[in-house]
């Protein structure tokens, strides 16, 4: 097999791998990540368990679930695109390396989180009208005030009402901002873990559990780092289109609004059912492609 058929073919196991690792995200992340948006964009809730005790009273268990079926499809095929770009600017890192030191091809934390980062920044083309759609969903009245009938008319009314640069991609660019420092720290901060107990192990002798511990760290650390990009986005993807409807002009617009109405907690607010959610569904991810990887290499 030449260099090309053997780096197609990597690239297809990170694929793959990555794309277990987002379904098994969805599944284990979505109640969390419905209360983290109602909790960012209304005032209608004291705090985690109040919204969840209101949602499910009002609106019953299966709203818990509410837009899953664009996550379900469209995160399998970001955590795919996520892992597949990590790996392969690890490998370019690697050969970058090994030019300038023959002895040594390990990337240096700088170089994972900027793979990571680019890894990010590769998935916002995806994640951004993903994540627009599934909050959309999330946060529209319940019952037969409902605004959308499902994805594909939520992506027909968001391009009719505004296109599709300020519709469906609406909040690009801060998603951008915060997906290279999310991911950046995500995957910078699961390798450091795993390089640590390499020190005495192999990469494949790690037992099960020390991933998924690795992994839900992981996650902690990535919302920590990136969350208030993550509120202005879902208050951007949320906002308005029509004049009089609409609160925000932009990102910055938004930042300045939050900081003069609610101060600097604003940008942290919904941050623990997150942080809640981030634990499993990290430790989830991380422990499926790991495990997948093993699999089939």
């Amino acid at each position: 097999m030449g260099s090309d058929d053997a780096g197609a073919g990597r690239m297809l196991k990170d694929l793959f791998a990555g794309a277990a690792g987002g379904v098994a995200q969805v599944l284990i992340g979505q109640p969390f990540d419905i209360i983290k948006v109602r909790l960012q964009t209304t005032s209608h809730y004291t705090n985690a368990f109040d919204a969840a005790k209101k949602i499910y009273k009002n609106e019953g268990p299966l709203a818990f679930y509410k837009g899953t079926l664009t996550p379900l499809i469209g995160i399998g095929a970001c955590v795919s695109v996520q892992f597949g770009a990590f790996h392969e600017a690890r490998r370019r890192f690697e050969t970058h390396n090994k030019k300038h030191n023959p002895e040594r091809t390990d990337l240096t934390y700088g170089q994972y989180y900027l793979a990571g980062a680019a890894a990010g920044i590769a998935n916002t083309v995806l994640s951004s009208p993903i994540e627009h759609v599934r909050i959309r969903l999330q946060t529209q009245p319940h019952g037969a005030n409902a605004l959308y009938n499902g994805p594909l008319d939520c992506i027909k009314k968001l391009i009719s009402v505004a296109g599709v640069g300020n519709g469906l991609y609406r909040g690009t660019g801060v998603t951008l901002l915060r997906e290279a420092q999310a991911y950046g720290v995500w995957f910078l901060t699961f390798e450091y873990l795993m390089k640590q107990t390499m020190k005495h192990t192999k990469r494949e002798d790690i037992p099960s559990w020390k991933i998924a511990l690795y992994g839900g760290l992981a996650g902690e650390a990535l919302w920590l780092a990136s969350y208030p990009f993550d509120v202005i986005k879902s208050k951007l993807q949320t906002d308005g289109f029509k004049p009089g409807k609409q609160q925000y002009k932009g990102a910055i617009d938004c930042t300045k609004k939050v900081w003069a109405q609610e101060g600097l907690m604003g940008f942290w607010r919904g941050l623990t059912p997150t942080l809640m959610r981030a634990m499993p569904v990290s430790a989830g991810t991380f422990f499926v492609v790991e495990t997948t990887m093993r699999l089939i290499n």
